[in-house]
């Protein structure tokens, strides 16, 4: 079930999660610099996401980025240091991600709902 292919694979979608999030977190904390700066509270930074679909798009694949990059991550953790087999570490790394992805897209939509 862990062949050379399925690691090459998640090798890959770990550095591309990472590249991603690098630009993401880049460009969140500039935007937050840029609107504290600004004057902004947060009250008025959140009137100003609501019914933003390109908010809502950002922060929906920052958050699925996230538990991509994640849910590798704790797999790999799984398996180096607790000594568990592939099987098992991925499910357990699956169902992490699910609830990340869950959780953050309720935040998400939070943020963008009118």
């Amino acid at each position: 079930m862990s062949g050379p292919v399925t690691e090459a694979k998640l090798w890959y979608w770990q550095r591309v999660s990472a590249m991603a999030l690098a630009l993401f977190v880049l460009v969140h904390l500039a935007t937050m610099a840029w609107a504290v700066r600004g004057g902004l509270s947060a009250a008025e930074i959140l009137g100003r996401t609501r019914g933003s679909w390109v908010a809502g798009a950002f922060y929906g694949v920052f958050v699925m980025a996230a538990a991509v990059h994640a849910s590798i991550g704790l797999a790999t953790i799984a398996q180096e240091w607790l000594g568990l087999r592939a099987g098992p570490a991925r499910a357990l790394a699956a169902a992490f991600a699910l609830a990340l992805a869950v959780l953050g897209l309720r935040a998400v939509y939070a943020l963008v709902a009118a």
